[in-house]
């Protein structure tokens, strides 16, 4: 299991309608709080989904 952590970025396989994939975690727990970093949206996902759909962390 990977070790998340606040203000962590982390790339998804699944780019965002804006066209970025790379998010800034805002919540960890059950459920992630994710905002991205090319539109500034924010979503809640679940931890399942965002552990099977990761493809890099610590980005930058």
């Amino acid at each position: 299991m990977t070790e998340f952590q606040v203000g962590e970025i982390i790339r998804l396989k699944k780019q965002h309608p804006c066209g970025s994939c790379e998010w800034e975690i805002l919540r960890v727990g059950a459920d992630f709080r994710l905002k991205c970093k090319g539109c500034d949206h924010q979503v809640m996902m679940a931890r399942r989904i965002v552990e099977k759909n990761l493809k890099k962390t610590g980005v930058r």
